[in-house]
């Protein structure tokens, strides 16, 4: 692997243990609910895949493509919802999920965007949350990995838009970062 990659720090079967468990969690929390689950663009689109094949659930799903503006691996305060569902919502119980949950801003920039939409309910999921760098006040009800304040890339994840297909998550070297 390139150097870039650094050491794994999760390694794929143990994201993919972990996938399993949140899904059959999942499919306990909905059994008997009409549930929508909403991938957030790109990064969560490896995690989103794997999650909802292990949903044992009649599911519909959705995307919703929301940035937030990266510096030096921080997230900046602006974040930008640049899609719109296909799917109506409406009194339906929606899982958002994510590939990370760091300051949280993007997070809750798209739960507001979606409770425009009068969903029965609105929980999040993500791959990793680093609660460490929260700027508001938001809390994923399903968490992958929890990770200190370090740049990780794969799985999704990525740095200047590469990287995503790593199949595990790898701390960046923070002076490539």
């Amino acid at each position: 692997m390139p150097e870039i990659f650094g050491k794994p720090f999760v390694t794929q079967e143990s994201v993919r243990t972990r996938i399993l468990e949140l899904g059959q969690q999942i499919s306990q929390d909905y059994q008997g609910k009409d549930l929508v689950v909403i991938g957030v663009l790109k990064g969560a689109y490896v995690f989103f895949a794997d999650l909802v094949r292990v949903i044992q659930l009649p599911v519909q799903i959705d995307f919703l493509i929301g940035t937030s503006t990266k510096k030096a691996g921080h997230s900046s305060k602006t974040v930008k919802v640049w899609s719109e569902l296909t799917e109506k919502i409406t009194k339906r119980h929606v899982l958002l999920v994510e590939d990370i949950v760091d300051s949280g801003l993007t997070a809750q920039v798209l739960e507001s965007h979606l409770r425009k939409h009068n969903p029965e309910s609105i929980e999040i999921c993500t791959l990793l949350d680093k609660p460490a760098n929260r700027e508001v006040e938001i809390q994923p009800k399903y968490v992958g990995f929890e990770v200190p304040p370090i740049y990780i890339v794969g799985y999704g994840l990525d740095f200047e838009q590469k990287y995503r297909n790593l199949p595990y998550l790898a701390q960046m070297d923070q002076a490539k970062a």
